[in-house]
C-alpha cells in the first residue's frame, strides 16, 4: 500500500496528514538508506496516530524506538532502525536552565522564550520546571544554538548548560486522588466525576471532539472505560482511571481516579 493509500485508510487530513507523511518518510529512509532516521518530538496524541499508521503499514515494532530523554517522557521522538542496528545513538539532549528562585518562571515562560528565539515546538520535548532550574529536552540539532543564545526568559536571566541524561531532575508531580461512585464506567460518567463537571457538560465536550481516551479522540460519551485508561480534555487536563470496585447498595460502581494538576 503506497503512502497516499495508507494515509487515506487512516483518515488523516490537514496537519495530521503532513505529520504522518513525515513519519513514513523517516521509516522509509531507514529502510532504503540503511541508516537510523528520527522524527521530531511528537505529542502523545501524535505518537498514537503514528503507531496506528505504522501498524497499518506492517512495520515491525522492533524496527523503531521511542525516546523522550527519560523514562515516562510525554513528548518523544520515534527512532527508526536499519536491520543491522539494535540501538541508535539518541538525538535527544538535555539542557539545564538555571535562574533565581524569585523569578518564579513557569513552563509557559520558558517555552515562550524558546519560541522567541525562533525555535519551533517540534524541536523541544518535555520541560521539567523546578523552583530555580528547568531541565529541557531538545534535539541535538538545536542544542549548540541554545547553549550560545538562550540567556533569558522575559526579564529573568538564564544560565544554560548541558547535562547528562542520567542527571535529569524530575519535579514532583501534583496529583489529586478522587474516590467516587458512578452509575456506569461510561466515558461521560468518569469524566464528569474526575473533572468535577455536570455529566451533560462532559457529554458535550466529548461530542465536540475535545476529549481523548489513551490519546486518541473519542466522540462517544457511552464508551466504556477500563482500569488504566487515560482521559484528556482540552482546557481541563488529564486523569487516569486507576481502580474500580464492586456495586454499592444503590447499584453504583466505586472508582478511584488520579487527576493530574
Amino acid at each position: 500500500m503506497d503512502k497516499s493509500a495508507l494515509l487515506d485508510r487512516l483518515g488523516a487530513v490537514g496537519e495530521d496528514r503532513l505529520l504522518l507523511a513525515k513519519v513514513l518518510d523517516r521509516c522509509q529512509q531507514a529502510r532504503n538508506r540503511n541508516i537510523p532516521a528520527f522524527t521530531d518530538f511528537l505529542s502523545p496524541s501524535q505518537q498514537a496516530m503514528a503507531e496506528d499508521l505504522l501498524r497499518l503499514a506492517a512495520v515491525p515494532e522492533d524496527r523503531y524506538r521511542r525516546d523522550g530523554g527519560y523514562e515516562g517522557a510525554e513528548r518523544q521522538v520515534l527512532c527508526f532502525l536499519p536491520d543491522w542496528m539494535e540501538e541508535p545513538e539518541s538525538p535527544v539532549r538535555c539542557l539545564r536552565a538555571s535562574y533565581r528562585t524569585e523569578d518564579g518562571l513557569s513552563h509557559r515562560d520558558l517555552l515562550g522564550s524558546l519560541m522567541g528565539l525562533g525555535i519551533v515546538r517540534e524541536k523541544v520535548g518535555d520541560l521539567l520546571v523546578g523552583e530555580a532550574e528547568a531541565d529541557v529536552l531538545v534535539l541535538d540539532s538545536i542544542a549548540s544554538f541554545l547553549l550560545q543564545n538562550w540567556d533569558s526568559a522575559g526579564r529573568a536571566k538564564l544560565q544554560v548548560a548541558a547535562v547528562d541524561r542520567d542527571r535529569i531532575h524530575m519535579p514532583p508531580v501534583r496529583i489529586q486522588e478522587i474516590r467516587d461512585t458512578v452509575s456506569s464506567l461510561r466515558l461521560d460518567a468518569v469524566a464528569s466525576s474526575g473533572f468535577r463537571m455536570a455529566r451533560g457538560k462532559a457529554s458535550a465536550l466529548i461530542e465536540a471532539g475535545r476529549v481523548q481516551v489513551n490519546w486518541r479522540e473519542c466522540v462517544k460519551p457511552d464508551r466504556i472505560l477500563s482500569v488504566g485508561d487515560t482521559v484528556t480534555a482540552r482546557g481541563f487536563g488529564k486523569l487516569e482511571l486507576t481502580e474500580t470496585g464492586g456495586l454499592s447498595r444503590k447499584g453504583r460502581i466505586a472508582i478511584v481516579i488520579k487527576r493530574y494538576l
